[in-house]
């Protein structure tokens, strides 16, 4: 017998059951803390067992704040391309601040492995919605985006102004690739752990990476997913329920599927429709822009630099943007932090528009973006259903082994390939590993240190 806590949110009722102290549940209003057997509390909230809470919106602001304040330093820190954003999401979340479990977090990467988008936005826009619900979600996507994206604004008006010149292989780049190296294999390390700890999903793993390794396709990386989760429920039933551990309990509501069907509806409807819109009305930048970026974004797997040739064919082949300004801003935003589609406000602001280029970035932006919402807001509430079906657990276990094994092959190539071309960047990184493994300083703090010794001395 489960006790039930109720929530009482903008005139809703959730219930949910209470099995041990201790646990954290997620509300609408967001996680909250199980302080005694019956009980719930966050804050200076708590009542007696089975006793409905109203939760004020200054709790549900605060979990909002928290996740916007997280989610900002690491938009602020997080160099390196979507592979170390992971990395950097699981030492911060999972390591850190123990919002979600190793294997939680691994639920969430799976989830984002296999829709199309930017994987490391959508891992973060997931913590968020798992930390607060949907402003948590929308706080999380903004902190983590807009640094960059604003830089990389910044730096495209300076090209209309001054021109496009940068220097390639700055010291302070290089020792900035070098402690992403660092941080993606301690990332792999701990995943490797505790998500690979028999010899079949070792093998898997193994298997993952060498595959990856040998093939160059960007789509081999969803065929690796689907295959490991295959293989999970060939040869990891006998495991039981291989789930992954706790997690939020659905609302007996059905507003967030429906939430769900409608997101899903508007990302086909989008799809289909945009370039139906362009051959109705053409001629119109603001809508052009828009549906080139809507279609870059929706089209993409394999991470943030895949979207590269795609969006050079949106932008470049038309005309709208030099390949020469096109490579400036590639350059630019491998020297942001933050995910690489904010190079689409780059792009926006170097096409020529109504609304000038401040405002055309704002288009390119969500318009690459916008995908990524409704992927995760359509897919997410049936996600959680679904892992607790039988047989989907060890599906599940499978797909994390594969994603573990896609880490791998990442780490090697492109981090290690990247980053390590001389002995001097080996005994650079043996310093940042040192920094980071043995003297336990923060990873953010060790990004920026090695951009600032690297410019000293690379």
């Amino acid at each position: 017998m489960f006790d039930l806590v109720g929530f009482e949110f903008d005139q809703n009722y959730f219930f949910f059951p209470v099995q041990e102290v201790g646990k954290e549940i997620s509300s609408p209003a967001g996680r909250m803390r199980v302080e005694s057997l019956g009980a719930i509390g966050d804050g200076n909230v708590s009542r007696r067992r089975g006793e409905r809470v109203r939760v004020g919106r200054l709790e549900t602001m605060k979990s909002i704040l928290e996740v916007f304040r997280e989610f900002l330093l690491l938009g602020l820190t997080s160099f390196g391309g979507p592979t170390a954003h992971i990395a950097f999401f699981r030492d911060r979340f999972v390591g850190v601040k123990e919002w979600l479990s190793e294997k939680e977090f691994a639920d969430i990467l799976a989830l984002c492995q296999f829709l199309p988008g930017p994987a490391s936005s959508q891992v973060g826009l997931s913590i968020g919605w798992h930390r607060a619900g949907l402003g948590g979600a929308l706080a999380a996507w903004f902190a983590f985006t807009m640094p960059s994206a604003i830089a990389l604004a910044i730096f495209g008006v300076a090209v209309l102004s001054f021109g496009a010149e940068l220097e390639e292989g700055a010291g302070w780049l290089r020792g900035l690739q070098v402690a992403v190296v660092v941080v993606i294999a301690q990332a792999v390390i701990a995943m490797w752990k505790a998500l690979c700890q028999d010899r079949s999903t070792r093998l898997i793993a193994l298997g993952a990476a060498a595959v990856i390794l040998a093939t160059s396709p960007a789509w081999m990386q969803l065929v690796v997913i689907a295959a490991g989760a295959v293989l999970g429920l060939v040869f990891l039933r006998s495991r039981g329920d291989a789930s992954t551990g706790h997690r939020p309990v659905e609302s007996s509501k059905s507003s967030g599927k429906a939430l769900g069907v409608a997101c899903l509806v508007a990302f086909f409807a989008l799809l289909l429709g945009l370039p139906l819109l362009n051959s109705l009305a053409p001629g119109s930048a603001i809508l052009e822009t828009f549906s080139a970026m809507y279609r870059s974004g929706s089209l993409v797997f394999g991470g943030g630099h895949v979207v590269l040739p795609l969006l050079s064919e949106e932008v470049v082949d038309p005309g709208w943007v030099t390949p020469e300004q096109f490579l400036a801003g590639y350059g630019a935003a491998q020297a942001v932090p933050g995910p690489l589609f904010t190079f689409s406000s780059y792009l926006g602001t170097l096409i020529d528009g109504p609304i000038g280029p401040w405002g055309m970035a704002a288009v390119a932006l969500i318009g690459i973006f916008l995908p990524a919402w409704l992927l995760v807001l359509g897919v997410m509430p049936f996600w959680k259903g679904l892992v607790a079906r039988p047989g989907v657990g060890a599906a599940l276990a499978g797909t994390n082994a594969a994603v573990v094994g896609l880490l791998i092959a990442a780490l090697y190539t492109p981090v290690w390939t990247s980053a390590i071309a001389s002995a001097d960047d080996v005994v650079f990184l043996i310093g940042v590993a040192a920094t980071l493994l043995i003297l336990r300083v923060p990873v953010w703090a060790v990004v920026i240190a090695a951009g600032m010794a690297g410019w000293a001395f690379l």
